[in-house]
This record gives C-alpha cells, structure tokens and sequence, in this order.
C-alpha cells in the first residue's frame, strides 16, 4: 500500500482517494438510510434503532463535510482553504457562545473575538508567521480581552464570563486554524502536496471516533465517567486508538514520512482528538445540553457543527505543532 500511493503522481494520489472514499461514504449513507426506513415492528426496538442511525447519521455527514472541504481546497488553493476554515470558526465559536450565558459588558469582547482576533490569527497562519500565530492568542489576546471586560465596568461573574469567552477562541479559533495551516509547512521533497495532510488528519481522526463510538456500543463496557459520557470506556478508545492509527501508517504514501512515523503522528492525532471530544462533553453537560444543536435544531445558525468538529479542533494543533518540532520546520 505504502510503496503503490508512493509511486503514484498528486493527480493520480487524489483520484484514488476520493474514489475510495467517495465510495466507501456512499455506502455508509444509503445503508444508513436503507435502515432508517425498515420497519421493526417493535416500537422500543424501532426508538433504540432511530437514536442509533441519528448518531451515525451526524458522524457521516461530518466526514462529507471534511472531505469537501478538503476537495475544494486542493482545487482553489491555500487562500480559499482559509476562508473556508475561517468560516467554520466562526460558526463553531457562535454556537459555543449562544450556549453560554453573556452580559452587556461582554459586548466589546465579543465584537473583538469574531471580528478581530478571528480574522487576525487566520492571516497569521496565510501569511506564514508560524511564530506569531502560535502564541497570539494564547498570549496577547489572554490579556487583551480580558481588558476590554475589564473596561466595561461589569465586574458580576467577570471570571466564569471571560473564562467562557477565553475557552471558545481557544477551541474554535486557535484549534481549528492548525488544520489550514498545515497547507503552509514546508517538508522536504514534499511540494505542492500538503492538502494530503489534511485529508491524513481529518481521515485518521474521524475513523478513530466512528471505531470508538461502534466498539462502545458493541462491548457494553462501564463507562469511566458516567456523568461526563455514558459511551467513553478504556477498551473501546483503545481500539479506536489503534484502528486510526493503523490507518494512518496505511497512508503513508500521501504523507512524508514512512509507514512507522506516519503510525505515530495518527496515534497523536487520534490521542488529542478523541480526549479532547470528551473534554467537550464535559463542556456540554456544563451547560446542561446532550449537543450543542439539541435535537439536529439550529440554535445558532450552524446545526450542531461543533459537534462534528471539536475532536478536529484539539487534534490539529497537537499534529502540527508535533510535526513542526520533530522536523524541525
């Protein structure tokens, strides 16, 4: 597999690909689909079956999603990959923040979150100003939008409020603007082909989930924390673990790196992503809901996209920064 996609050329590589997984997605939603019409005859066998095709119906069109995504931007280039990653910050963020409770003296902050540090920390990455945009937010904007609350002379709940507001930027922004940023590093006799990687880590990531959430439900194992995740279990994140990341040393050949390294940077994503989207359930039960779209219902215009996204938005920087470090780039 690995030596087949390495001797292939980018064109070749894409065609394979999507035709795969185009292929493999078309299946999964009409079996899906072709189950969500049967009749079971047993309406609490019907009820279970219902609940079960809605959780992989949301998981399926999260990878439809991402493979879009990353289609559209190995066609129309870094720029466009940007915006349209910045657009899904956008969305993530809102629909983090209409979940959570906001004051007048937050308004400022607000403002300065989505219209200024969103599109400065994507500019920084497009610009290549790795340095920068790694520490922008996590350093100046710490400060800065705490300051503007400050300013507003509203001193009721000023921590939990601001804490909030720190929480979405750095999970919707700061996270989510690793992935296009990926399109941007420079490996050795690696050019023009970083489009590659982002597949690489939306792919490893979301087959991870999908093998956790299918394990789960097959093992019946003791939740580890029943009032964070009636589902996360040892046995079933380590066979998620482990099938991301046999998946990801199968893709080395779209990757620079061998099939061992390639092992090793799917384990990172798939560690990062999958404790990170329990660490957001723990956020959701927080804030007493089971999605950030309750019931598919748009709450905030983006339909529970942050659902589909969050394990996306701890794995990337983890993957990147990683990535950086042990190449040296």
């Amino acid at each position: 597999m690995y030596y087949l996609l390495k001797n292939l050329t980018a064109t070749q590589q894409i065609g394979a690909l999507f035709i795969i997984v185009f292929g493999l997605l078309l299946i999964a939603s009409a079996t899906v689909f072709l189950l969500s019409v049967k009749d079971y005859g047993d309406d609490e066998r019907a009820e279970r079956m219902r609940k079960e095709l809605k959780s992989v119906d949301g998981i399926l069109r999260a990878s439809w999603v991402m493979v879009l995504v990353f289609w559209i931007s190995w066609v129309s280039g870094d720029w466009v990959a940007l915006t349209l990653f910045g657009l899904v910050s956008f969305f993530s963020l809102r629909e983090f923040l209409t979940l959570s409770p906001s004051r007048l003296g937050d308004h400022r902050s607000l403002v300065l979150a989505f219209f200024g540090v969103l599109p400065t920390q994507y500019w920084l990455v497009g610009s290549g100003h790795f340095d920068m945009f790694a520490v922008f937010i996590p350093v100046y904007v710490f400060l800065a939008l705490p300051l503007a609350s400050a300013l507003a002379n509203d001193p009721l709940r000023f921590l939990e409020r601001n804490a909030k507001l720190q929480w979405g930027i750095m999970v919707c922004i700061y996270g989510m603007s690793h992935v296009p940023a990926l399109l941007l590093l420079s490996f050795p006799g690696y050019d023009n082909r970083n489009a590659f990687l982002v597949f690489f880590l939306v792919l490893v990531v979301q087959i991870c989930m999908v093998t956790q959430h299918f394990a789960s439900r097959q093992l019946q194992q003791p939740p580890v924390a029943p009032a964070i995740s009636q589902s996360f279990n040892w046995r079933s994140w380590w066979i998620g673990i482990a099938v991301g990341s046999l998946v990801g040393a199968l893709l080395a050949g779209i990757t620079p790196w061998v099939p061992g390294t390639a092992f090793a940077f799917a384990f990172i994503a798939c560690v990062a992503g999958s404790l990170g989207h329990f660490v957001m359930k723990a956020l959701k039960r927080d804030r007493g809901i089971p999605n950030w779209g309750a019931l598919g219902q748009s709450t905030t215009g983006a339909g529970g996209l942050l659902d589909r996204v969050d394990a996306l938005c701890f794995a990337a920087p983890v993957f990147f920064h990683s990535a950086r470090w042990y190449f040296d780039i």
